[in-house]
């Protein structure tokens, strides 16, 4: 990245302000603006979340901020209630109170003396699903916004509930919320309320996973906040981009295909960073980008960043298999609208153990090819250790191993080798004709890419609880024995394979630990003649593209200097027990603890995952997220330590968690959870 120094506005830097809102609590935030908006007000842009704008994020938020500010706007950082150095407590995700505060800094700012009155947000991850849930609601000032990593629909593609199966990410994500949700406030801003705020948000939080847990099907819970629900309720231009790498890789042509506003796309190769931090590599000159929509929506420059296509994407070539990647070869491609004209879908039937070749419109047309033997599999629960993250960081290497680890537990159908490129963009989909043994039983489709070698990258995957097979708002046991059709949407990707590769499905009852196991083994018969895979194929010549202006290098200003005291640490480890036949898979992301050198504060970070199972008992699947936070500074030292741990049985998970709250060495606050909740057909 390279650091700018010299920006067309001269800024200064407001720390430890806050912000009322309507019930009076006040809302800590930090502002970086133009000085000369003293005498000639700017837009305002909101960067809206709960990871502590004055020590946890400051290091990144340094970077994007000022030299944005330095643009000729007004970037504010705030700290959600209940988090950093803001009054309340934060009791769950995307609440109503959540929003309606929003709302509230929105209108402040648009009020205040360097503000013109027009207000922008952005973010990346909870900042873009703030943006776009607000934006929704239409406030007045709110012309336009930038969002990263996010989606539309809380149920069906977020952390929770994949196609309806428990993903385990919502253990971790609520692991790590458990940590964000329980920190003190920095005495050093708040002065001696700092161990009074602490404990109101020890004594009012509750592990988010009860919660979460409590809503298996979708449901009012999900359905609030979800902009799926209404797209036209959005009314500002969106810019939104995510990476091929990320959770989040399907919420950006959804909003490209359903809002009516003016809109761009963009999907790098990247996880869940932003663009111009993007890893896998190549990050961009996306704050350029940035800049540019604020200078059209917000100060009416005529610029032309509505030129060029609608959507923007890495073509990702084919690469081995890898846990991490510092670079995905590939290219830039444009689509001028989305769904876009140039994509066709392409079906190939599952034969036996193969795919067929590209079925013609009247044989695709023409329905089954017969009624078929039936291939079966019952998936064990090793299938799915090697299957990465749901959403990669990129560190510790959390993207899926080579997938012949996966398949042996698998029904794989694959191509002959391709004789030419083939290339897809979108969405692929699975349509299966199959039974199973089991009233709750779930599928797991893998896309592959297949070297000579035989070494196999996983390209996408979907998931389906079967039980949610018509509808994710009313389950329904199956039937065993009974054949249904089953549709089953992968993740969308850009991907090519190249001549002399094939293309592979795999298809597996089980996926742990990326998503929670049914109560029992299933046995799943698919009847290959009437099942087919469909690509979203593009065609290798581009395709009368649309010219795009090429994107710059990545700029930023320099962050805020920290110092590493003492080292992190990173593990992702496999383990097998050929004694007891126990299973594990072990995460360890510690942060080690960093000086950060403005503010003279010493923090710790350390999160540790653990998914147990032992043989083929799917209920001693176990999953465990523990949190330890801690902050020193002179005499004052103080640490969060944090456990989760998800069990269950057949009928039940049952939830076992602690929250410790320490002052040096002695525990001022300890409590403990243990409850059960019912499976609800998953």
């Amino acid at each position: 990245m390279r650091y700018v120094n010299d920006l067309p506005y001269e800024t200064k830097e407001e720390e430890n302000v806050t912000i009322p809102v309507a019930d009076g609590t006040r809302l800590a935030a930090r502002i970086w603006r133009p000085t000369s908006s003293d005498q000639d007000p700017v837009p305002a842009i909101l960067e809206y979340i709960p990871y502590r704008q004055r020590d946890l994020t400051a290091e990144r938020d340094s970077i994007h901020h000022p030299y944005i500010a330095g643009h000729g706007y007004a970037c504010v950082r705030v700290d959600i209630r209940g988090t950093g150095d803001s009054e309340g407590v934060l009791r769950d995700e995307y609440l109503e109170q959540e929003q309606t505060d929003a709302e509230d800094v929105l209108a402040w700012l648009a009020d205040q003396p360097w503000c013109d009155g027009t207000t922008g947000m952005m973010g990346i991850s909870w900042g873009a699903f703030a943006a776009l849930q607000v934006a929704a609601r239409q406030p007045e000032s709110l012309r336009a916004i930038v969002i990263a990593s996010f989606t539309d629909d809380r149920y069906a593609d977020d952390m929770h509930y994949m196609g309806g199966a428990l993903l385990s990410d919502n253990l971790a994500e609520a692991g790590t919320m458990f940590a964000y949700g329980t920190m003190p406030p920095d005495p050093a801003v708040v002065g001696d309320r700092w161990r009074d705020m602490w404990h109101e948000r020890m004594e009012g939080t509750r592990p988010w996973v009860l919660e979460w847990l409590r809503h298996q099907r979708r449901d009012d819970y999900w359905r609030h906040a979800s902009v799926c629900e209404d797209y036209q309720a959005v009314r500002c231009p969106v810019l939104a981009s995510s990476g091929w790498a990320d959770g989040y890789s399907n919420a950006v042509t959804r909003l490209l295909g359903n809002l009516d506003v003016p809109r761009k796309g963009l999907i790098g190769p990247w996880s869940h960073k932003f663009p111009h931090l993007g890893e896998p590599g190549p990050a961009i000159g996306y704050l350029q980008e940035v800049v540019r929509w604020w200078d059209h929506w917000l100060k009416g420059a005529d610029n032309g960043v509505m030129e060029g296509p609608m959507l923007r994407t890495w073509m990702q070539d084919s690469v081995p298999p890898s846990t991490s990647y510092e670079e995905r070869p590939g290219r830039w491609v444009g689509e001028p609208s989305w769904p876009s004209p140039h994509i066709t879908p392409v079906k190939r039937r599952l034969t036996r153990h193969g795919l067929s070749a590209p079925l013609t419109a009247a044989e695709a047309s023409a329905g089954d090819a017969g009624p078929g033997e039936g291939l079966s599999v019952q998936s064990p629960l090793s299938v799915g250790q090697f299957g990465g993250k749901w959403a990669s960081y990129n560190a510790p290497p959390d993207l899926p191993y080579d997938q012949r680890e996966e398949d042996g537990g698998s029904l794989v159908f694959q191509t002959d080798p391709l004789v030419e490129r083939t290339e897809i963009l979108g969405s692929a989909t699975v349509e299966l004709d199959l039974a199973v043994s089991e009233p709750v039983a779930m599928v797991a489709a893998r896309l592959s890419d297949v070297a000579p070698d035989g070494s196999a990258t996983r390209v996408s995957y979907g998931l389906l609880n079967l039980t949610r097979n018509d509808a994710h708002s009313d389950p329904r046991p199956l039937e065993p024995g009974r054949r249904y059709r089953a549709v089953i949407p992968l993740n969308g990707v850009a991907q090519a394979f190249p001549p002399g590769h094939r293309i592979r499905l795999s298809l597996s009852t089980s996926y742990w630990p990326l998503a929670w196991p049914p109560p029992k083994p299933v046995l799943m018969t698919v009847y290959e003649a009437s099942s087919t895979l469909t690509l979203p194929v593009r065609p290798v010549e581009e395709p009368d593209a649309v010219p795009a202006r090429p994107f710059d290098e990545p700029e930023g200003t320099r962050p805020r200097t920290s110092t590493q005291l003492v080292a992190p640490e990173e593990r992702w480890q496999v383990k097998r027990d050929l004694v007891d036949y126990a299973a594990e898979l072990e995460i360890v992301k510690d942060r080690g603890t960093v000086r950060i050198d403005d503010i003279g504060l010493d923090v710790g970070r350390r999160a540790y995952e653990r998914y147990n199972s032992v043989a083929e008992d799917f209920t001693s699947a176990t999953g465990e997220s523990a949190w330890t936070m801690s902050f020193r500074r002179d005499d004052w030292d103080v640490r969060v330590e944090t456990r989760t741990v998800l069990s269950c049985d057949e009928g039940h998970f049952m939830v076992d968690a602690t929250l410790d709250g320490y002052e040096g060495d002695r525990r001022v606050f300890s409590r403990t959870w243990n409850e059960k909740v019912p499976r609800d057909l998953l």
